[in-house]
């Protein structure tokens, strides 16, 4: 019935409240709310999460820029670069690759000869830096070392390549490679002379669609305003960025060593990023649901229906690539969103397990059971994979959390192999050797994976996520904090984000829980 108040004299109209109906649904005990547009909300029983329709979203994520500064020590390669992805080598040997002493080395051990080592992650549009440098001067002939793109081969890839003559000469070209023939792009142009062993220079790439312009400069002096070389070209197509480095027939300085100081992908853009799109919303309510319709569960739905603040997916999209940092006056100013690392890196350059929400803030906490954690030194604005999950379903959303004592499925813990089998909430779906069916998985569910070949108990669960939906694909897409990306993400550089088709994480996943 419709309600007329009197408001200053005014007569207001007030609507009725929407009509809703419920529908009993089994695979798991659910109870869906319709109104008079279709399916309004789903709640399941024993759990907190409801799914709500909503404004349509669409989520999309780019690549992720990063500096390798060669912060480590490996050899028969270079490792991994931090968020980049890892380094792949072609041409010479293993050993003819290493890091150590802040530097990444390209041994040259004969004339005529190349090596290249590239970043595996396929990119179009970039902007990219490289700065090197050589421990011995070139004789007999030049010693060129070149910041490559769109790389899909060691016969294909264009290069912006910097040349030390004998002379100590510096000279640019920009070049393309393809099916073994190079074609010169940017003329060979002086740029600086006068290199002694130990001077460093920088070369700089973009690429914008089908131009590609780069330019070059010495350490200490300013970078040009202006590109030395602008060309159009659309040979090849999309590829990775890496570093290749030329002894010139007829030189006498082998051996030697190209030193990379660092290379940076400044901004960089996926050929297809994935996107999910639909108008599903997730909430949480302040108890698990027990089966009971009643009208304070009608108004929390209706008041729902027309809340767009941030939902549980909002929520996770607050830490991905490109997040503008938020931070919390309640707790001294501390950031609690903003794009996070999965944590700090070991002597090997692989970040460390081990961040949780609070380690991303900096500041310690105090859990509802009396549990107690300091903040991780170095840990701040990192989270692992439960970390992340936390960070959102805990801190944001009000679930309770505790660390390692008082699991008692009400509670959310610290660990993956804590929360799938002993969380909160309800489990959908869960197998003990192979993936269990995606049939009751819902947006928002936490999917849970035993990835981790090396974990020395066989099926312990080691990563979680929460799932977004399909993409424009049709795949099934989570979001998950991990080591080769360097935080969260619903991309494929180290992996795919997927729960369906044949890789890591869609053939190792276990349990789905619904918080």
């Amino acid at each position: 019935m419709a309600v007329f108040t009197v408001d200053d004299g005014l007569m207001l109209y007030q609507p009725p409240p929407a009509t809703l109906t419920t529908q009993a649904l089994t695979g798991p005990n659910r109870l869906q709310v319709s109104d008079a547009s279709g399916v309004l909300a789903t709640l399941t029983v024993g759990a907190r999460t409801v799914t709500m329709r909503g404004p349509q979203r669409t989520f999309t994520e780019n690549k992720r820029p990063f500096v390798d500064d060669f912060n480590r020590t490996t050899t028969g390669g270079w490792g991994a670069s931090p968020g980049g992805g890892n380094w792949s080598n072609a041409n010479g040997t293993a050993a003819d690759y290493s890091v150590s002493g802040g530097y990444g080395i390209i041994n040259m051990t004969a004339a005529n000869s190349s090596r290249h080592t590239s970043v595996i992650d396929d990119i179009t549009d970039l902007d990219a830096r490289l700065s090197w440098s050589l421990d011995k001067m070139p004789a007999g002939n030049a010693s060129s070392l070149a910041l490559s793109f769109a790389y899909t081969s060691s016969t294909s890839q264009y290069r912006a390549r910097l040349s030390v003559l004998t002379t100590g000469t510096v000279q640019l070209i920009l070049e393309r490679e393809s099916g073994g023939t190079t074609t010169t792009i940017g003329a060979l142009t002086t740029v600086g002379t006068g290199y002694v062993v130990g001077d460093v220079w920088h070369i700089r790439a973009q690429r914008s669609g089908t131009t590609l312009r780069c330019r070059a400069w010495k350490d200490g002096t300013a970078e040009p305003a202006t590109w030395l070389h602008e060309v159009t070209d659309a040979t090849l197509g999309a590829g990775r960025i890496g570093v290749r480095g030329l002894a010139s027939s007829g030189s006498t300085a082998v051996p030697f060593n190209f030193r990379v100081h660092d290379i940076e992908l400044i901004s960089g853009a996926w050929p297809d990023p994935p996107t999910v799109t639909h108008n599903t919303w997730v909430r949480v309510l302040p108890q698990p649901f027990d089966g009971v319709w009643t009208p304070q569960l009608a108004n929390q739905i209706r008041a729902w229906a027309v809340d767009t603040t941030p939902d549980v997916l909002a929520y996770a999209m607050m830490y991905v690539t490109g997040a503008p940092t938020v931070t919390s006056p309640a707790l001294a100013g501390a950031q609690v969103a903003g794009q996070s690392s999965y944590g700090p890196l070991d002597a090997a350059g692989v970040p460390i397990e081990g961040s949780d929400f609070h380690d991303y803030m900096g500041v310690g906490w105090t859990f509802p059971n009396g549990e107690t954690r300091a903040a991780g030194p170095g840990e701040t604005g990192c989270m692992d994979c439960s970390g992340f999950v936390r960070m959102i379903y805990g801190y944001h959303m009000g679930i309770p959390m505790v660390r390692t004592q008082g699991i008692d499925g009400t509670v959310l813990p610290r660990m993956t192999k804590d929360i799938g089998p002993n969380g909160p909430g309800v489990i959908v779906a869960q197998s003990a050797s192979s993936a269990p069916s995606l049939a009751a998985i819902q947006i928002g569910d936490v999917p849970h994976f035993d990835a981790d070949t090396s974990d020395p108990i066989a099926g312990q669960l080691d990563h979680n996520g929460i799932y977004l939906g399909t993409d424009s694909l049709g795949q099934h897409r989570f979001i998950n904090s991990r080591k080769t990306p360097n935080g969260p993400t619903f991309g494929d550089l180290g992996g795919a984000s997927r729960l369906d088709g044949t890789g890591t994480y869609a053939t190792s996943l276990r349990l789905i829980r619904r918080f």
